[in-house]
């Protein structure tokens, strides 16, 4: 049986990282992926989109990454969204240490591998 692929929304204010990520996991035919460059705009967005999953940049600006976060998990169409911080303020070896305000993260840069694996084990039903 052919399962939907996973709708991803990346939100990073760096461009040519959610360009190259968008392109590296749509390869992989598993995922249907968004870019939003602005975290102002993540939740509008989100909410035309509706993704499964948003992987999330935290130091952006006008709105960091906790506070489009704060606003997924409270918005009513969106809380049940996953979220995965990945930001370059953290080590690896910090990484494995547990989450940011209860969500994991991943310290850039990222290998393709590993980011799957953690979007694999983050969707997987409970």
């Amino acid at each position: 049986m052919e399962t939907q692929p996973k709708r991803i929304l990346i939100v990073d204010d760096e461009a040519g990282f959610t360009r190259l990520l968008k392109l590296t996991l749509e390869g992989t035919k598993r995922y249907i992926v968004k870019e939003e460059n602005d975290g102002s705009q993540a939740i509008m967005v989100a909410r035309q989109f509706r993704p499964d999953l948003v992987l999330l940049d935290i130091v952006m600006p006008k709105m960091d990454g906790g506070d489009v976060a704060r606003q997924i998990s409270g918005d009513p169409l969106l809380k049940s969204v996953k979220i995965i911080f990945l930001t370059a303020i953290v080590s690896q070896k910090e990484a494995h240490a547990g989450g940011i305000g209860g969500f994991p993260f991943m310290a850039k840069p990222v290998s393709l591998a590993a980011l799957t694996e953690m979007i694999e084990a983050t969707l997987k039903p409970e």
